[in-house]
């Protein structure tokens, strides 16, 4: 018996063909897309445009041809509500806030999602002490300031240049790191 999962000739299973692009295809596509995951319109018109690419190339049909069917699809999931830039962005930046992000980091995660920046940039918008309050869950999180096990003072300019990396502003990032230990407390 051959090694590989068992068959034979020890080579992979072959894979099925991609289906040809009709419109109840993407449809269908999206809706099941939708059903696993939250996006904004700029990332279920990506995934289906992929869709799109691979059965075009398997067909050799060109993709361009599929443009307004693609754009119908998305239009139809937006006019539905299943798809909400807003609700999307308020949502997301409410957990990566809650995880300890940076405004800034949040608004180029939306961003790299396809939320607009003028959105992005609304939903990240934080106050100084919820700003102050996520800094302190990404020192705690990844050990620095007075989360340490080492000797802080020889690691100070490295706990700076993490916070500052994490998008935070290096007045924020040394309240973090120069903080007594009674901040934890407040977390």
């Amino acid at each position: 018996m051959a090694f590989g999962g068992g068959r034979s000739d020890g080579g992979r299973p072959e894979r099925r063909a991609p289906r040809k692009i009709t419109p109840d295809y993407l449809q269908r596509a999206a809706m099941h897309y939708l059903e696993r995951y939250a996006a904004p319109a700029a990332q279920l018109r990506r995934v289906l445009a992929r869709k799109v690419a691979v059965s075009c190339r398997h067909h050799e049909q060109d993709p361009s041809t599929f443009e307004a069917m693609l754009d119908e699809v998305v239009a139809r999931c937006v006019s539905s509500g299943l798809v909400d830039d807003q609700r999307f962005a308020q949502a997301r930046a409410a957990t990566l806030k809650r995880k300890g992000r940076s405004a800034r980091a949040v608004a180029a995660s939306l961003s790299a999602k396809g939320v607009g920046r003028e959105l992005a940039q609304a939903a990240s918008a934080t106050s100084e002490d919820d700003e102050l309050a996520a800094a302190r869950k990404a020192a705690r999180r990844k050990r620095l300031g007075p989360w340490s096990r080492g000797d802080r003072a020889a690691t100070r300019q490295k706990d700076l240049a993490a916070l500052a990396r994490a998008g935070f502003s290096m007045t924020i990032a040394r309240a973090v790191v120069d903080g007594a230990g009674d901040e934890e407390a407040e977390c």
